[in-house]
């Protein structure tokens, strides 16, 4: 397992150029950008890499039918950091008529991982979905599903386990207890269930996630190569996001640390301290700032701005002021606060209006079973 790829860990990538060339990640080119260059994500950087995207693209393109996958584990409210992972899971359903989307609730990875009940799993769930409907799914065109109720995709977890060794499973993913070996086949089910004759079979499939999570995509591409000639799969494609740092700095943001993130559950008003309180790129003194500028790379509230809050040329003139000296890191962590108690006044409005459609998707979720493959 390479150092900073641990999808369960906390710790930050040092090196995404090394981790791109030891795992074949590519970068996204100016070909992709015509197709993807709609999006802030793709212009700022912020999804920066991709496996086979060009199969997505050519199916927006020419107007074929793709789909976008991804999910969360039910263990408490969407941060800054998963939620961007959900703006990209909702964009990519937008970019074309002919995609549909597939969102798996964990939580057979929730008891796995962190060992929590199914059945709070599902009150969670609720909030994790209306999170979802008010950043603008459109839930007919979607499919949500709890993990331990989909056989299709614990059928696939068994199918997909033949062949795979345990050494396999320490060399991607280190050593592990066999729960977490266990609930990285379900993933495989997850990646894979888009592709399910049940759901039009096999097509282009994106999965967007921090680049931390590339060892389930290089599991799934494995076993998609393997079960071609049965199932007819498609290797999945999938975008890389960067990892947004904690409030702190230090690691990347996580669920595991209260105090690392800000949640889209937050009171707007402790959201707005805990930005005045974030890490900056900031020099000692006012004076030194003046004089040599500030350090934006370095700068978590810079980040926010870039993920969430700023358009493009307010993040520019951000950046610009900042490295010029001209912009201090009192008024700039002011003015962002400020953006960010709004933001999530704004997201809250949305999340209570489609909350009750919420309770209904995730009690139809709850109460289905579904056959296998």
């Amino acid at each position: 397992m390479s150092e900073g790829l641990d999808p369960w860990a906390t710790t930050l990538v040092s090196d995404y150029e090394e981790v791109m060339e030891r795992f074949g990640i590519r970068r996204i080119d100016e070909k992709l950008m015509e197709v993807f260059g709609d999006s802030p994500f793709f212009r700022r950087g912020v999804i920066f890499a991709h496996r086979d995207l060009e199969r997505v693209a050519d199916a927006v393109i020419s107007g074929r039918e793709y789909a976008v996958i991804t999910g969360i584990k039910p263990t408490g409210p969407y941060h800054l950091g998963t939620f961007q992972t959900a703006k990209e899971f909702v964009y990519f359903q937008k970019r074309s008529t002919a995609s549909s989307a597939v969102f798996a609730i964990a939580d057979v990875e929730a008891w796995e991982d962190n060992g929590q009940f199914f059945d709070v799993s599902r009150e969670v769930a609720v909030d994790n979905v209306a999170d979802l409907l008010a950043a603008g799914l459109d839930p007919e065109r979607a499919y949500i599903y709890f993990q331990s109720r989909e056989a299709r995709v614990q059928r696939m977890a068994v199918i997909a386990a033949r062949g795979i060794t345990m050494a396999t499973m320490r060399a991607v993913y280190g050593e592990r207890g066999i729960g977490l070996y266990l609930s990285a086949l379900i993933q495989v089910g997850d990646i894979l269930l888009p592709q399910h004759p049940d759901l039009g079979g096999p097509k282009p499939t994106v999965v967007p996630v921090g680049i931390d999570q590339d060892p389930h995509i290089r599991l799934t591409r494995d076993v998609a190569g393997r079960m071609r000639s049965r199932y007819g799969l498609v290797e999945p494609s999938s975008t890389y996001h960067l990892l947004m740092r904690s409030l702190l700095g230090d690691k990347k943001m996580s669920k595991r640390d209260p105090m690392s993130f800000i949640s889209m559950a937050d009171d707007p008003d402790l959201a707005y301290r805990k930005v005045m309180n974030a890490f900056t790129g900031g020099r000692d003194t006012a004076e030194e700032q003046r004089r040599l500028g500030g350090d934006p790379t370095r700068c978590v509230v810079y980040e926010l701005a870039r993920f969430h809050l700023y358009d493009d040329e307010e993040l520019k003139e951000m950046w610009d002021k900042c490295v010029s000296g001209e912009r201090l890191c009192g008024p700039c962590k002011r003015e962002v606060a400020e953006r960010m108690a709004l933001f999530l006044r704004e997201h809250r409005r949305r999340k209570e209006e489609v909350r009750p459609q919420a309770e209904k998707i995730v009690e139809a979720a709850a109460e289905s079973l579904n056959s296998g493959w």
